[in-house]
């Protein structure tokens, strides 16, 4: 299975850091060129590449890093996405429920993905966590894996499980997948809270 990151911002770098903390190559890519990216890629570790947008695309699995508004920029850079996997990393933080067409934020996404498979993963921790050993006190740092399709969500899970993480799996996009999309300017945390409350 090959790998890339496209969006090499904060999100982007820490997951260069799992890769690389578990020797796993990744390429990594944004709208700068590769030559710009090299130096950070480098001092991450050897096996995170910097590659030109087009060829970061041509990975199995890409994990999207980019700030939610610039997600259609990057799909428009492949005439299909058969029989790709896109991990989506993004929130739509400050996004109304009504600018995503009644959508949960993954679901609006994958609209502008024709062909690929879909799996929200690797959201909800912020970007410093997501960079550190998920390994603490003996356990695994929990990821949330949400999607239409099972046979691509289990694959992604493999991966979690490869960088140190605990996957969980929540479901559809449109069900359990829905407590970890960010609303407005909340993420899926405070909706968790209120399903607890409901239960005491």
């Amino acid at each position: 299975m090959s790998y890339a990151i496209v969006g090499f911002g904060a999100v982007g770098q820490a997951l260069a850091h799992a890769f690389a903390r578990n020797n796993i190559e990744v390429g990594v890519a944004s709208r700068r060129p590769p030559e710009a990216l090299a130096p950070q890629a480098q001092a991450i570790g050897p096996t995170v590449v910097a590659r030109s947008l087009r060829d970061a695309l041509e990975a199995e699995t890409i994990i999207l890093a980019v700030p939610f508004g610039e997600h259609r920029e990057v799909a428009r850079a492949l005439p299909s996405w058969q029989g790709k996997t896109i991990i989506d990393a993004t929130n739509a933080f400050g996004l109304s429920l009504e600018e995503l067409d009644g959508l949960p934020s993954s679901a609006f996404v994958a609209k502008s993905f024709a062909g690929a498979k879909l799996v929200k993963g690797f959201n909800h921790l912020v970007a410093a966590i997501l960079a550190a050993d998920p390994v603490v006190e003996g356990g695994h740092r929990v990821v949330f894996l949400s999607g239409d399709d099972e046979d691509a969500i289990t694959p992604v899970a493999g991966l979690a499980k490869q960088l140190g993480f605990a996957p969980i799996k929540l479901g559809k996009l449109d069900e359990g997948g829905a407590l970890v999309h960010a609303r407005g300017r909340t993420w899926g945390a405070l909706i968790f809270k209120d399903l607890f409350k409901k239960e005491q």
